[in-house]
C-alpha cells in the first residue's frame, strides 16, 4: 500500500539523482580539462550553480516532508541522509569548479606532470559514483569499501606535500598547480565517505566514521 509520504521521498530520491548525475560529470569534465590544459571553468560554473538550485529544492523538500508527515525511523533517517548528501553533491560541483579554476589561473600546464592528477582522479571519479550508489541501493558493504579507498587518496596527498616540502628547484607553478588539484581532489573523496556514513545511518540507525 502505498502512503502519502512515498510520493515525497520518490521526488527526493529523483532530485538527488539529477544531481549525483550532474556532480559526476562536473568532477569528470574538470579532471579532464585539468588534464589536457582545456579552459572549462565557465560550463562547471554553470553546473554549480545549477547544483546549488537543486540542493535547494531537496533541502526544501526534506523540510515539507518532515513538518507535513512526522516521519520516524528510517524514513526520518532516510529524509535526514537526503539533506545533508544533497549538499555533498553541491560541493561536489563546486571543488570540481576549482580544479577547473586552475588552469585560467596557473595558464598552459602542459609541461606539468600530470600523473598524480589522473591516478587519483581516477579512484575519486570511482569513490563518488560508488558512494551514491551505495546510498540509493542501500548497499552497506559497497559503503564502506569507500573507506579503504579514501586511504590511498589521503596516504597520496600526503606523500605529494612531503615530496614538495623536500624538492629543491622546480617550477613553482607545477608544484602549486598540483598541489591545489590533489588537495580538492581529497576533499572530493571526503565527500564520497560521507555517502557511506549516510548509508550507515539510514539501515542501521549509527552513523558511523568510515574516513
Amino acid at each position: 500500500m502505498t502512503r502519502l509520504i512515498d510520493h515525497g521521498i520518490d521526488m527526493l530520491r529523483k532530485t538527488l539523482k539529477d544531481m549525483a548525475a550532474l556532480s559526476e560529470k562536473s568532477v569528470e569534465t574538470a579532471i579532464a580539462a585539468y588534464t589536457q590544459n582545456k579552459p572549462v571553468a565557465r560550463e562547471i560554473f554553470d553546473w554549480s550553480e545549477e547544483l546549488d538550485l537543486l540542493h535547494d529544492q531537496a533541502s526544501d523538500l526534506a523540510v515539507e516532508l518532515i513538518a507535513r508527515y512526522q516521519p520516524v525511523a528510517s524514513d526520518l533517517r532516510y529524509i535526514k541522509s537526503c539533506f545533508e548528501i544533497s549538499y555533498g553533491f553541491a560541493r561536489l560541483g563546486r571543488y570540481a569548479y576549482d580544479v577547473a579554476q586552475i588552469i585560467d589561473a596557473f595558464g598552459d600546464l602542459s609541461d606539468c606532470d600530470d600523473s598524480e592528477i589522473r591516478r587519483v582522479g581516477e579512484l575519486v571519479k570511482e569513490m563518488i559514483h560508488q558512494g551514491a550508489e551505495a546510498f540509493f541501493d542501500r548497499d552497506i558493504v559497497a559503503a564502506e569499501r569507500l573507506k579503504a579507498m579514501d586511504d590511498v587518496v589521503d596516504e597520496s596527498y600526503r606523500q605529494h606535500i612531503r615530496r614538495m616540502a623536500s624538492r629543491e628547484g622546480g617550477d613553482p607553478k607545477c608544484s602549486v598547480a598540483v598541489t591545489l588539484a590533489m588537495r580538492y581532489l581529497e576533499r572530493m573523496a571526503d565527500h564520497a565517505c560521507y555517502m557511506g556514513d549516510s548509508t550507515a545511518y539510514v539501515i542501521t540507525g549509527s552513523k558511523r566514521s568510515i574516513r
